[in-house]
């Protein structure tokens, strides 16, 4: 599986609270950012079965 890159546009306060929460649970934003995806999805996938691609 290829790794892309996205980019977004937030608000510095709220990326400030993301490096909290990340230091916090010993990550970096990055990987903080992955784990708030992949639990979107699965949460997703559970309600309203799995994504075919």
């Amino acid at each position: 599986m290829a790794i892309k890159s996205v980019s977004i546009r937030i608000e510095e306060e709220m990326l400030h609270k993301l490096h909290v929460v990340a230091d916090y649970e010993g990550r970096s934003a990055n990987s903080q950012i992955l784990i708030l995806v992949r639990d979107c999805i699965e949460k997703y996938e559970k309600e309203h079965g799995k994504i075919e691609l």
